[in-house]
């Protein structure tokens, strides 16, 4: 995962210290995250009971007279269950989109959000405050392409967001499912999936298998499987397992007669020296080690 908190939104904001009452903070309503593990939520009001909030939450003022969390609401919750009268914050004036953004830049960076949560924030990013997929990237330390395959993963079925809510399949799975030809058949690979626990390799092949499929007797022509579809999943994979062995952002373009080039992107042509570097002393450590 790539994070970066450098460009932060909002970081010249002035922030003030206060201990407020947990009674005049609430929650954001168009906070990222939804769901909040009950078990971790009372283990961590066990450790606030004893040593208090040690890190303060982030607020920022309402027009009722109260504070509307921008960062923190897992420990605001964790305090309240832990029966605090107060809890330590910094009250900042952002705007919308600079509480959204710290709030989802704050859930990324603490791997807090599922990936349905990070989708529809980064389409709440899109939709309501115009941001472009580079501008959203850019913002919550990811890839533009990562942003583009997390929105994607809406277009799923209902019964398949909440595998991936309850963290049962991964956003990979979920893209790998995207590349089944009939949509219909999707849960029921989801369900597999899960069931036998199968890796998103297994998964990507089991969707291949069935787009390349031969026609039974009777079938139309328009039902033949889209085998575009089958080479795009494979090129996924390819440039997927090339993007975690390098680090980098890696794509594959499949060409007319199959076969695949793949494109390594840099910010700069010293990252590619740097690159080229490692992936050599690497090669030389592993011919050494073979003879």
């Amino acid at each position: 995962m790539f994070i970066s908190t450098s460009n932060n939104a909002g970081q010249n904001a002035g922030q003030e210290f206060r201990e407020l009452p947990v009674d005049v903070v609430q929650p954001n309503p168009s906070q990222p995250r939804r769901h909040f593990d009950e078990e971790a939520l009372q283990e961590l009001a066990g450790s606030i009971g004893e040593r208090g909030v040690l890190q303060p939450v982030l607020v920022r003022p309402s027009a009722d007279g109260k504070y509307e969390l921008v960062a923190g609401e897992r420990r605001w919750r964790a305090a309240k269950l832990a029966g605090l009268q107060s809890i330590p914050a910094l009250v900042s004036r952002y705007d919308d989109l600079e509480a959204l953004q710290t709030a989802l830049i704050e859930n990324v960076a603490r791997e807090d959000l599922n990936p349905v949560e990070e989708a529809r924030a980064c389409v709440m990013l899109t939709e309501e405050f115009g941001l472009t997929y580079w501008q959203i990237a850019e913002r919550v330390g990811r890839h533009r392409t990562v942003v583009s395959n997390l929105m994607r993963l809406l277009k799923l079925s209902d019964e398949i967001l909440e595998l991936l809510e309850r963290g049962e399949l991964s956003a990979s799975h979920g893209i790998a499912l995207l590349m089944a030809d009939d949509p219909q058949v999707r849960p029921q690979l989801a369900r597999a999936a899960v069931q036998e626990g199968w890796s998103v390799l297994e998964l990507g092949r089991r969707v291949r298998a069935g787009n390349t499929d031969v026609l039974a007797p009777g079938c139309s022509e328009e039902q033949r499987p889209n085998r575009r579809q089958a080479r795009d999943l494979a090129a996924l994979d390819v440039a997927r397992a090339w993007g975690e062995l390098l680090g980098a952002e890696v794509h594959v373009r499949v060409l007319p007669r199959g076969q695949m080039r793949l494109e390594v992107v840099f910010d700069s042509a010293a990252e590619g020296l740097a690159l080229a570097e490692r992936l050599a002393a690497a090669l030389s450590r592993g011919s050494k080690g073979s003879n």
